[in-house]
């Protein structure tokens, strides 16, 4: 690092997340190209070369940034819908109009969302996209190609359905793919775009969706391919009574049983929701390091229940935080899960012991690195990880009677994020980003979001 470009950022509360929840009231941060090279209490060290630019930054706080785990980015174009449902209905709601999506509407979609999650200090975004219709054009690529214009570490989790309605599934025939068109389209996918290096900025999971619209066959074999491709796996599980009922009556046994028997557990696996598990099943989940995506804002939308967290927790699973698609948690934002996970939580068994702001911190930056498989490289403040960090403003109306910012960043209202920083690169200054045009973008989602209404409603 002795000849890299230097920044450093003096002056601020940092919250390390590193195992030990090293925490600095007043420290610094050296960032040396794309990786962090020093943290630590007070000023930074003397004499550092190369030093390109020194913030102050008094009244901030430092975490790493947050890492979302879950979410459907081409829904952020039917955002508002079937407000009042609950999953299963919302599904057969809404697929007639998820059906008609092309590749234009994707990437606005795709555009609208991550802009939302980045200004709001998202540095690692991921993507379950699973809708491919028929003749839609390059859904995967559009996805990939607004991630790199934000300028965002992404997971495309390159999803599938092969089980239409004529097959006893949600969605419209015309909207899933054959069991072999999937997977020769994840395989595709997998090695075109993903990266599998340490400061890789795209890698890709696959990702059947769930076991109301994939095969048994497309869920064993899509398992296989992704360990033969040495790429992670992903999908939905124990969402909600009603898979736990599917389950049983289609297979025999619950979702858990269901997906070890197709090889969907392992620490390479991680399934958004969780909601409805037993202790056997989360004991399961412990013993394979088989990681979860809680996403608290969605499943109270959903009305789909309250995940155990404290309890994987304590199993030893790996949790992290989702925003889930924007048609079950409009606001689109990963701070607010932070919040929503510690308050949620609470209304369940453990009651005030469930989670702490510190733990839910931790859920939502160095747990969502887990899941994805990237806690090596990123989730924590420490010397040799990559450069993605956020300063957070806390001394504000909002936040300044509030001593610990740990706490005024979880529980208070949302912090203004000053500068966020992914891979050594600011991507956002003062509440605003700098790699794309917001305006243009909200133009776009919303003309989107008008078109894929007016082809739907002509069915």
């Amino acid at each position: 690092m002795a000849a890299a470009q230097r920044i450093v950022i003096e002056n601020c509360s940092i919250a390390t997340v590193d195992a030990d929840d090293t925490e600095y009231a007043a420290g610094h941060v050296v960032v040396a190209g794309n990786r962090i090279e020093a943290v630590g209490a007070g000023k930074a060290p003397e004499g550092l070369e190369n030093v390109v630019r020194r913030i102050d930054a008094t009244g901030h706080l430092a975490t790493p940034g947050l890492i979302n785990t879950h979410h459907h980015f081409y829904q952020w174009i039917t955002r508002g819908l079937a407000t009042d449902h609950n999953l299963f209905d919302w599904l057969v709601a809404l697929y007639p109009t998820w059906a008609r999506i092309d590749e234009p509407m994707v990437y606005a979609a795709a555009q609208g969302s991550l802009a939302m999650m980045a200004r709001g200090g998202v540095t690692t975004a991921m993507d379950h996209h699973y809708v491919y219709p028929q003749g839609s054009g390059d859904l995967s690529g559009a996805v990939i190609r607004a991630a790199r214009e934000t300028g965002v570490r992404f997971t495309l989790a390159r999803g599938s359905m092969d089980r239409g309605d004529k097959d006893g599934g949600l969605p419209p025939d015309f909207a899933v793919e054959t069991l072999d068109g999937a997977l020769a389209a994840t395989e595709a996918t997998v090695k075109e775009h993903h990266d599998a290096s340490f400061d890789a900025m795209t890698q890709v999971a696959v990702a059947p969706c769930s076991p109301f619209s994939v095969s048994t066959e497309l869920l064993r074999q899509g398992a296989e391919l992704a360990r033969r491709l040495g790429v992670r796996l992903h999908t939905h599980g124990s969402e909600t009574v009603e898979e736990e009922r599917f389950c049983h009556e289609l297979f025999g046994m619950g979702p858990t049983d269901y997906f070890e028997s197709t090889g969907w557990l392992g620490e390479d696996v991680w399934m958004a929701h969780c909601v409805h598990m037993n202790d056997s099943d989360i004991a399961a989940f412990g013993r394979t390091r088989t990681g979860v995506a809680h996403c608290p804002s969605s499943n109270a939308r959903l009305a789909a229940g309250i995940a155990r967290v404290p309890d994987m927790l304590k199993a030893g699973v790996p949790v992290g935080l989702g925003v889930d698609g924007t048609a079950s948690n409009e606001s689109g934002e990963l701070h607010t899960e932070l919040r929503n996970a510690l308050l949620i939580n609470r209304l369940g068994a453990h009651k005030e012991a469930a989670l702490n702001a510190r733990q839910a911190l931790r859920l939502g930056t160095y747990g969502g690195a887990q899941v994805l498989g990237r806690a090596a490289e990123t989730g924590s403040l420490e010397p040799g990880k990559l450069a993605d960090l956020v300063l957070w403003k806390l001394d504000t109306l909002a936040h300044a009677s509030i001593a610990d910012p740990v706490a005024a960043l979880v529980l208070g209202a949302a912090a203004p994020v000053t500068a966020s920083f992914v891979n050594g690169r600011q991507i956002v200054e003062d509440g605003r980003l700098l790699t794309v045009d917001e305006d243009a973008i909200a133009r776009s989602t919303r003309a989107e979001a008008q078109r894929l209404a007016q082809i739907a409603a002509k069915g």
